[in-house]
């Protein structure tokens, strides 16, 4: 039989961290040593406490019946105090939706709300999700927003066409190029959203892995944005809790009441034994200051972002020490795809900035999600390389 991909799949542009995957498992089936710094995966445990509450709530048999599409209620509960204690914000229980990852909510907020022709305003680079999970397979139209060094990645919104734009994404601390914003340049996209009936999605995962005592603000701190932004949260990063799939998103209830719609109609919400052991998590918030596992945890990545931007800068591809996130943006001066070939070929996996963009090319992305013995052996396999 000749089975044949929908118009909206095939409308999807060839996914290059897949193929990027293919070739590594291909060097590393040669025997090749490969230091992977291109996939943005904590290698960091979850904390004690996190990993002891994971072990009692999925012994409770009770935890394994059914969720609600919106999440149990006492995984909203913890949302709503975390958002009080980080941000200093009050969420309502129906402000929150529990995520099968923040992934999941990205792509289904485009299905509640985009239909077919509908503009969807994407940063260009960017997560792929904005683009291809939410505008490409919700029958919209991904409309690029430059995010150009010049302007700190940040897109002008003074110059952007809001004709028929639905949803605008915006995700800081950013992904990939680790990006960040103040609360003006907030202020001004939630007022660029109201003037123009536009439903702001702020993509917010990387809000805790922040360092030199940066903090990273919430979009629901700007007065007026619960009328139009929701925000997304992940434990993925923050409790290293990537496989664990949980992750919330909090803001305005008409918003959420509709990706719940959504959601209703896929799945059934995240297991409850991993909403609760996420809802122990949240409580380890008792103030806006990191706990105490987070500072530590930061201040090791902290230590591998310096070693390698000090090892860049010295080989001559300088590049700033980002605040937040665990990657590093560099300016590959040429050609991305034959740059992460030649490290590839050095035995070190990175991602071309191709694959985030049009934006994105001359760029690549660098994790320092390894540790340090390994990020110092591949500094010295990137020394050599060039």
């Amino acid at each position: 039989m000749n089975f044949e991909y929908a118009q909206r799949v095939k409308r999807l542009p060839p996914y290059l961290f897949a193929e990027m995957e293919k070739i590594q498992n291909e060097k590393k089936a040669q025997g090749v040593d490969l230091i992977s710094l291109s996939i943005g995966d904590p290698d960091l445990p979850p904390p004690d406490f996190v990993l002891e509450a994971l072990a009692k709530e999925v012994s409770d048999m009770k935890n394994h019946n059914y969720s609600f599409s919106q999440g149990e209620p006492i995984f909203r509960e913890a949302v709503s105090m975390w958002c009080k204690n980080r941000f200093g914000i009050d969420v309502e229980h129906s402000q929150v939706a529990a995520l099968l990852g923040s992934k999941e909510g990205l792509a289904n907020i485009a299905r509640a709300f985009v239909n077919s022709g509908d503009k969807v305003l994407v940063p260009d680079p960017a997560y792929p999700v904005y683009a291809n999970g939410s505008a490409i397979l919700c029958d919209g139209t991904a409309i690029p927003m430059s995010m150009l060094e010049d302007n700190n990645f940040q897109p002008d919104l003074d110059t952007i066409n809001p004709d028929n734009a639905r949803l605008m994404f915006l995700n800081y601390p950013n992904n990939p190029t680790a990006a960040t914003v103040d609360k003006t340049f907030l202020k001004k996209a939630v007022d660029f959203a109201k003037d123009n009936n536009i439903i702001l999605c702020y993509d917010n995962a990387y809000s805790e892995i922040t360092y030199d005592n940066y903090r990273a603000p919430s979009i629901l701190e700007i007065p007026g944005a619960d009328q139009v932004a929701i925000e997304f949260h992940s434990l993925s990063k923050t409790f290293n809790m990537t496989g664990d799939r949980i992750a919330f998103a909090v803001g305005n209830k008409e918003l959420i009441t509709g990706l719940t719609k959504i959601k209703s109609q896929i799945d059934s919400g995240p297991p409850v034994y991993t909403q609760k052991a996420a809802a122990t998590a949240l409580s380890a918030y008792k103030n806006c200051q990191q706990p105490e596992f987070l500072r530590k945890n930061n201040q090791t990545l902290q230590e591998r972002r310096d070693l390698l931007v000090n090892t860049l800068t010295k080989i001559g591809y300088p590049c700033k020490a980002p605040k937040a996130t665990f990657y590093v943006w560099v300016n590959c001066k040429g050609d991305s795809m034959k740059f992460a070939a030649k490290l590839l070929d050095a035995g070190v996996a990175v991602t071309p900035g191709i694959g985030f963009g049009k934006h994105g090319e001359g760029y690549v992305r660098i994790t320092f999600t390894q540790p340090k013995e390994r990020i110092q052996e591949a500094c010295n396999r990137i020394t050599s390389a060039f």
